[in-house]
């Protein structure tokens, strides 16, 4: 991913040219570290760059935030330049060349987590797939059901990018892609609301079960957002993967489920091809909803209200992990923004699927930044949680 390396500079001088920059917004220094945020507002997007201090090359590395990183890599490229020349750094060496004709991608099927929150949907049908990978099944049922919606979901950055390259140069008008955790955006569709939700093999993390896609809690949403009749889809040339998911689907009280072995579908990925060239056996499991669920209830906002900055507040915040029953929160990492300002790195929510983002406190506001988290149950009791941390005085 994009980065500059440059020569060491007095970091001060950030803080001494925001006010001039029309780039940078913030300066942040990490408490009990060397490394350094930098806030920035470009293209329309909010995000954060880090310089980080490579001793062992004595250089500084000038890069970007994962947790607030924006999809489109072409705009970190834009504003890591913009910021190296602001600051007058001198590069010893880049890889944020920007090419002027390698073809762009879509933002109009780009969809952010909280656009969810609110919007209207094209279709009446609606369908899912986790991790789609290079696309090719995610494409192919879009073009053959152009009445259904589908939405895409994938955490690995260049395959969604190239995904809306396709929707693009394709003209298909009925995907939508989300760069975002699956086992988090379930929560934001209205019940009843799915034909099929895709999980075609996913990673199997059999040495870190708690990061699989498949589990109870998902297991609970998908059923809730599909419609009676609709059903979940899981397709995984791993044979621990599949009977751990049996194991999962056979936990609930009642359940209709359909298993089936090397079926062969109307499309195949590459990966596949090559698993099937190599004899291994693929697995099918459908697990079919069979009643109406409840509406979802509304999740309250996820404001701060009347909380402030108050002096020695960095010193009282535990950084230790706080576990509470189902859910946790964690102050990871102190930035100071000023002498009454703070910017805090936090991860909180379900120890499956943990939300991660920044906290910036003054004596006059507390927001999240840049965004606010996905508005699930477990999420807004962490987030009374930081309040109640936020608010010691």
């Amino acid at each position: 991913m994009p980065h500059l390396k440059v020569k060491p500079f007095d970091l001060s001088a950030i803080d001494a040219k925001i006010a001039q920059s029309t780039i940078m917004t913030l300066g942040a220094n990490a408490i009990n570290r060397d490394d350094k945020l930098i806030g920035v507002s470009h293209g329309g997007e909010e995000f954060l760059l880090q310089i980080k201090i490579d001793e062992a090359q004595k250089a500084y590395l000038l890069k970007y935030d994962k947790v607030t990183r924006p999809l489109k890599v072409a705009l970190l490229k834009e504003a890591i330049a913009k910021v190296a020349e602001e600051l007058d750094l001198e590069i010893l060496s880049s890889n944020i060349a920007i090419s002027q004709t390698k073809a762009g991608f879509s933002s109009d099927y780009l969809k952010k987590i909280e656009d969810f929150e609110d919007i209207t949907y094209p279709k009446e049908k609606i369908c899912v797939e986790v991790g789609f990978g290079s696309g090719k099944h995610l494409l192919y049922q879009a073009q053959k059901n152009p009445d259904t919606l589908y939405i895409g979901l994938e955490i690995h950055t260049p395959s969604a990018q190239q995904v809306l390259k396709q929707v693009e140069l394709q003209n298909i008008n009925n995907i939508w892609v989300v760069n975002y955790d699956a086992r988090l955006f379930l929560e934001m569709l209205p019940s009843n609301a799915c034909e099929k939700i895709f999980v075609h093999f996913p990673v199997p993390w059999d040495k870190k079960p708690l990061r699989r896609v498949i589990s109870p809690s998902f297991l609970t949403e998908s059923l809730r957002v599909l419609e009676k009749g609709g059903r979940l889809e899981l397709r995984t040339d791993s044979p621990k993967y599949f009977w751990y998911s049996l194991e999962t689907f056979f936990a609930l009280p009642k359940v209709e489920v359909e298993v089936r072995k090397n079926e062969a579908l109307e499309v195949t990925s590459k990966y596949e091809a090559r698993w099937l060239r190599q004899e291994k056996d693929i697995y099918d499991v459908y697990v079919k909803s069979s009643q109406e669920s409840k509406s979802k209830e509304a999740i309250r906002e996820f404001n701060f209200n009347d909380v402030k900055y108050s002096q020695g507040l960095e010193d009282r915040l535990c950084t230790k992990p706080l576990v509470y029953d189902g859910y946790f929160v964690h102050f990871e990492r102190l930035y100071r923004v000023s002498k009454s300002s703070l910017l805090i790195k936090c991860a909180f929510g379900s120890f499956e699927r943990p939300e991660h983002k920044y906290v910036l406190i003054d004596e006059n506001i507390c927001r999240y930044f840049v965004s606010t988290p996905v508005k699930t149950g477990v999420n807004f009791l962490a987030h009374q949680k930081i309040i109640e941390q936020l608010n010691q005085i």
